[in-house]
């Protein structure tokens, strides 16, 4: 973790200094701003945290609620979703309170007693074999927490609004705030107060019955399948030998999906309710606990559940939709996107795919960075049309692989031929539920494939996946994609040629034009902010990191930064083997031993592999989705790069 380099700093170092509308934020809800967030859910925390990197964009995020969430729904955490988590900066203390899942095991009908339930395979959990980050079990509301203590401290110093719930928006044609906001207090001594507050960008972040969805014409797409699920939240005593395990569980009774929480005793259960009449009209939503607990006693036998507190429990039909479009752009393209759509306000599943938060938190992610782009100046708007177009397919892969799996649990023993399909399906697909199947397609953000065999392990428009590399200034290993946090900035990783530091070769040449006015660093800084303030650049060598002299690197990797000018020297790495790493970033991601360049965006997605020589290429990339400086370097931007950059 970096710090010091704005002066000495004794507290905190997760607390950055305030900056912009940071400095002295009203506490009431102002008449205007330029991003309200609609809701405080996973998607709207992690796009609040995000925009706190850009404090001179004024963001206010309002929550019917009094206050923070106490007992949150959604439970289960992805490896890509730790991963963003580390890009915050609390993968390490979310980690240490979560349930961790090793394992997932499967039961179903004893053959020479099918009243009675044995365990048919025990499965590795999958995270480990895709990822460095596990699969874990942790309570919704304490990723809020967490999200919420990164908006704070971040320099927009960004706190939800509670109290306040939306009621309408009108969008005019034209005006500096466009979006007109109707809101009303729900609690505390103004409670039924109505006013308006005009935005330049809205977005919804407000659920399944989402009313921006419904102000903006949005149609959620999809329908009810004819089957109900018990949740519940548990403290019990029991018999059951895999209570601390994950388990699928399948009776001639019903179903179970067996989920253990955080904390060593609590666990999740989805208690399989059967199917559901078509005159029901939502009924076996009204089904008592009472019921959920004898249903999972059931299923369990010969094996019982002695419930002792129950936390929260719901019931549920699952429901698989995606709505029409994930922002409010008309038809006709007739002006950019001022609306946008989150999480569960354009897709719904159901719970036991564990994707709902992830992906919601991702939408928050890729919509995140580019508001702030665009409302400092960096960007051009119609890099927001990116929003929708990038993440819709990827609801509806979800939804399409949640109604396959909602499927493969719903059935009937009678109905299996395989016991070990399940188990087959759960691991053969795990990249998808792990989050590392999302691919962008070509863009202003994502370049052309032309060069993509230099490197193989970096797909494009995939995320970047990280390896450990060696950093040179003092010999510790470390993955290199962790080095990159949620900040906003465009990474530009040089993998250097086969010439040692200080030795001509491609690398030096690239450096050498990376230093000129031709550069994107020169073109798409803005004005006084320090070199690295759009773009992180970093290099790594492919010899060991004792044999890297740093005398001898370019001095473009190792930038002045802060008020203070000092240099930072964490920019370069080594890939060839020492004593610590066994690990070559050049041989686990198919890297070209001729060099070659690879950029990642702000939301950790690959956008570009370029060779070493193709620097007309690169200028191109950018000047494809950045302003010039001349045209970005107003004060906004300058002073929103310069804090990112702190």
């Amino acid at each position: 973790m970096q710090f010091h380099h704005h002066g000495y700093v004794s507290g905190d170092p997760r607390r950055q200094e305030a900056a912009g509308t940071g400095v002295d934020r009203p506490v009431d809800l102002p008449d205007t701003t330029d991003v309200l967030i609609v809701g405080s859910g996973p998607a709207g925390m992690l796009l609040a945290a995000q925009l706190a990197q850009f404090p001179d964009v004024s963001t206010r995020i309002i929550e019917r609620r009094e206050g923070r969430l106490v007992l949150g729904q959604a439970d289960g955490i992805q490896p890509r979703s730790v991963e963003t988590f580390q890009a915050f900066g609390f993968a390490e203390r979310i980690v240490a309170e979560a349930y961790n899942i090793a394992w997932m095991n499967f039961w179903g009908p004893d053959p020479e007693n099918p009243g009675n339930i044995v365990r048919t395979a025990r499965t590795e959990d999958y995270a480990f074999k895709i990822s460095e980050f596990p699969h874990l079990i942790v309570n919704q509301a304490r990723v809020l927490d967490y999200f919420a203590e990164a908006a704070a401290q971040g320099p927009g110093r960004i706190v939800p609004d509670y109290g306040v719930e939306f009621v309408g928006l009108t969008v005019h044609g034209d005006g500096e705030y466009p979006v007109e906001v109707r809101v009303r207090h729900s609690t505390g001594p103004r409670a039924g107060e109505e006013r308006t507050v005009r935005a330049k960008y809205v977005a919804g972040c407000d659920g399944a019955r989402s009313a921006v969805r419904e102000a903006i014409g949005r149609r959620h797409v999809g329908e009810f399948s004819a089957h109900a699920w018990g949740v519940m939240d548990v403290l019990v005593n029991t018999d059951f030998p895999d209570w601390r395990i994950k388990c699928a569980i399948n009776a001639a009774a019903g179903n179970i999906l067996h989920i253990p929480r955080e904390g060593g005793y609590l666990s999740r259960m989805y208690i399989d309710l059967g199917e559901v009449a078509a005159d029901d009209d939502h009924r076996v939503r009204q089904t008592p606990i009472e019921e959920i607990i004898r249903r999972a006693n059931e299923i369990l036998h010969p094996y019982t559940i002695d419930v002792r507190e129950v936390a929260w429990h719901s019931v549920y039909e699952v429901g698989h939709r995606v709505t029409d479009r994930f922002d409010d752009m008309p038809d006709d393209g007739g002006r950019e996107p001022r609306v946008f759509l989150t999480g569960d306000a354009c897709h719904t599943h159901s719970a036991k795919a564990g994707q709902g938060m992830n992906v919601s938190m991702q939408d928050g992610f890729n919509l995140g960075w580019k508001l702030g782009h665009v409302l400092t100046g960096l960007s051009p708007e119609a890099i927001l049309e990116t929003y929708s177009a990038e993440r819709q397919p990827v609801a509806q892969q979800l939804i399409d692989f949640d109604r396959e799996w909602s499927s493969l649990m719903a059935r009937k023993p009678e109905e299996i031929s395989d016991p070990q399909e399940l188990a087959t399906f759960y691991l053969g697909t795990a990249e998808f539920p792990s989050g590392f199947m999302t691919q962008y397609g070509p863009s202003a953000l994502v370049g052309a494939d032309e060069h993509q065999a230099l490197a193989a392990g970096f797909p494009l428009g995939k995320r970047f996946k990280s390896v450990e590399v060696t950093r040179v200034c003092d010999g510790n290993v470390i993955h290199l994609g962790h080095h990159a946090k949620a900040d906003g900035r465009w990474r530009v990783y040089a993998f250097a040629d086969s010439a040692a530091a200080g030795r001509p070769s491609a690398l030096a040449e690239w450096a050498s034009w990376l230093a000129t006015d031709a550069s994107p660093l020169a073109r798409h800084t803005p004005a006084g902010a320090d070199l690295d303030a759009v773009f992180d650049v970093k290099v790594v060598y492919q010899q060991a990191f004792d044999d890297v002299d740093i005398a001898q690197v370019p001095e473009v990797f190792l930038p002045k930064t802060g008020p203070l000018g000092l240099t930072d020297w964490e920019k370069v790495y080594a890939a060839g083997p020492d004593a610590w790493r066994s690990a070559d970033i050049f041989a686990e991601r198919e890297l070209s031993r001729d060099g070659v360049v690879v950029v990642v965006r702000p939301d950790q997605y690959v956008a570009a592999v370029l060779p070493l020589t193709a620097t007309d290429e690169l200028a191109a990339f950018f000047a494809g989705n950045l302003l010039t400086s001349g045209r970005g370097s107003s004060p906004t931007s300058s002073a929103s790069a310069t804090a990112r950059s702190s």
